[in-house]
């Protein structure tokens, strides 16, 4: 499958953003969609993830300032980000695997193209 990702930007520490990542090529509702993201000399960590009903799951980090979300008639999932923190500035991907959502990125084995978020202090 074919991840697009927008969204992103920059945003000073406290504002929200929300980065969208619409999926093609194959039957959305089937599959589990994920967040991760990477921050400069860092590895790549889990952000959320949520499966093809509607449990979800969030790292620590970002519990009850991010939510996601999934429109399978639109084939697209959200990162709705509140409440920005500076420490949030990363990369962002989108990634899809088959059945349910997991905080393992190397399940997923189809990614977006990556999309930059910078929190200022």
């Amino acid at each position: 499958g074919q991840l697009v990702q927008s969204g992103g930007g920059l945003v000073q520490a406290g504002g929200s953003l929300r980065l969208s990542c619409v999926a093609s090529g194959r039957t959305f509702s089937t599959y589990g969609m994920g967040w991760f993201r990477q921050a400069p000399g860092k590895e790549r960590e889990f952000v959320a993830f949520i499966s093809w009903g509607t449990i979800t799951a969030y790292s620590d980090s970002v519990k009850g300032r991010f939510t996601i979300s999934r429109d399978n008639a639109k084939n697209t999932v959200y990162l709705q980000m509140n409440s920005l923190k500076p420490e949030d500035t990363a990369v962002y991907y989108c990634a899809q695997k088959p059945g349910r959502g997991s905080v393992l990125g190397h399940e997923y084995d189809s990614w977006g193209q990556g999309t930059q978020v910078t929190v200022s202090s």
